[in-house]
């Protein structure tokens, strides 16, 4: 089951007449939640329901309006504005179908450049953040600061995910459903100012002017930020892969604490050649955690297709059976899970599994679960796996005298570059609405503003588990 996010964006006012219905946050900064669906629906949805995970509603839109209110109340409790942030909410049809889904969507319903006591002059605020900077409300007057919209429909019906609706809990306790108040406090925090207003498939200034956005991007390749490109840089920029990255001084600070030591392969012995090495990798959401103590062995390929590929999607045969035991295995990317790659070669006898992807880009982690796998998996890039087979291909039969170690490197932090900065999401292929408004996601553990909703996350916004708010605190928030 794949299971996607986008945020919602747009560059100006809404035409819309907020509903009379609104929800005041209890926190530091008051966040006021307009309910904006009609009665009967979304947050109006009289369906009865039982209480779940603290959340006492007696309806499911009772219970959406309150999971919709605890997430404001964090986000309150974390930043600081004099100025009320008004969210426009409401639960309706978004896209989905039966084996994914757009969870929710948010953004800013305006921006502003040049208001009373702006940081950087000539540069787009999102409008909340504006609000807060100038001290007063620079907000259309009857205008929301966020839109926010969340899939009504999700789990409910055949086509949009069947039996997978939102946990309406609060208290972080959703096993396997997808937790509406971390889909939430996502959204919101696109709302605040996580996200871009620069055209990323084109590169285009909005109006000819950046967005202060555009001054913490850097590639990591130049070490130009996007405020320094040309159009076709910052496009190119986008789709770089895994040379997009951060470089604000409170997320770089904040990252050890909250980043775990990035996965490597290391690649060594006798006949490794200029193969030898250490290789960017991610690692499994299956089988035992990459910790110090590597898991080293001779790398061995599978080959189980004619064009010379190993799949390992059916069980071995004898001869790559035998070439895997005690070994590790290296298989390729394609045609079926990487659970079952990793139990077929586990069933062989191979100490551990790398995967070596089937496109071009940086090395990204192996989904899935099996509680049966009990070897370490990594996987590498297209590119570290056709230097890898190249020295394989001169193995003797069933030895290569390529030694490969699956651990971590304790000088990188997961999601990070070279620079301890943090990376954001851009993959060679653009994903509207996805690509560089969000981290990437190699870290771990998984960040709140990941593309996609991740099982492992809490509620919290804030170092030591979270990185969420530093970067508001690098474009303003305080």
């Amino acid at each position: 089951m794949t299971i996607l996010e986008r945020h919602w964006l747009r560059r100006t006012a809404l035409a819309m007449t907020l509903a009379a219905c609104a929800i005041h946050a209890q926190a530091a900064t008051t966040i006021v939640i307009v309910n904006s669906n009609e009665a009967g629906v979304g947050f109006n949805d009289p369906t009865p329901t039982a209480p779940v995970g603290g959340n006492p509603g007696r309806t499911l839109g009772e219970q959406r309006l309150i999971a919709f209110q605890h997430a404001a109340d964090i986000w309150g409790a974390t930043i600081t504005s004099a100025v009320p942030i008004r969210i426009a909410a409401s639960f309706e049809a978004l896209p989905c179908d039966a084996d994914s889904a757009v969870l929710g969507a948010a953004g800013a319903t305006e921006i502003f450049t040049d208001f009373p006591n702006a940081p950087r002059a000539n540069t787009w605020y999102p409008g909340a953040l504006a609000s807060k900077l100038a001290g007063t409300d620079v907000a259309t007057p009857g205008q929301a600061h966020i839109r926010a919209r969340f899939n009504g429909r999700l789990g409910l019906s055949p086509d949009c995910l069947p039996g997978t609706p939102f946990y309406l809990g609060i208290d972080n306790q959703h096993g396997e459903q997808i937790d509406l108040v971390a889909v939430l406090l996502h959204e919101m925090a696109h709302g605040l100012g996580f996200q871009n207003f620069t055209d990323e498939a084109t590169g285009e200034l909005f109006d000819g002017r950046p967005s202060i956005w555009d001054y913490f991007l850097v590639d990591s390749r130049s070490g130009k930020t996007w405020v320094e490109m040309s159009n076709e840089e910052r496009r190119l920029s986008a789709i770089s892969g895994s040379f997009l990255a951060w470089n604000g001084a409170r997320v770089t600070s904040a990252a050890p604490q909250a980043l775990l030591p990035a996965p490597n392969l290391n690649v060594g012995g006798p006949a490794a050649g200029g193969a030898a090495g250490n290789y960017d990798a991610g690692d499994a959401s299956f089988g035992p955690p990459l910790g110090a103590d590597a898991v080293s062995g001779e790398l061995m390929p599978v080959v189980d297709q004619a064009d010379g590929r190993g799949l390992a999607c059916d069980p071995l045969d004898a001869q790559n059976a035998l070439a895997v035991r005690g070994n590790v295995a290296l298989v390729d990317r394609g045609t079926c899970a990487f659970t079952v790659k990793a139990r077929h070669v586990q069933d062989a006898g191979a100490r551990a599994l790398v995967v070596a992807d089937n496109a071009p880009g940086p090395a990204q982690p192996l989904g899935g679960a099996d509680p049966a796998i009990t070897i370490p998996a990594l996987r590498i890039s297209y590119d570290a796996g056709v230097a890898l087979k190249e020295v394989l291909q001169r193995r003797a039969r069933n030895r290569s005298g390529v030694l490969a170690s699956l651990g971590v490197d304790p000088q990188r932090l997961s999601g990070t570059d070279a620079a301890r900065r943090m990376r954001m999401y851009s993959p060679t292929e653009l994903a509207p609405g996805s690509s560089v408004s969000h981290y990437a996601t190699e870290a771990r553990p998984n960040q709140l503003m990941e593309p996609a909703v991740n099982p492992d996350l809490t509620h919290a916004v804030t170092p030591p588990r979270d990185l969420t708010y530093p970067l508001l605190q690098d474009i303003g928030w305080e």
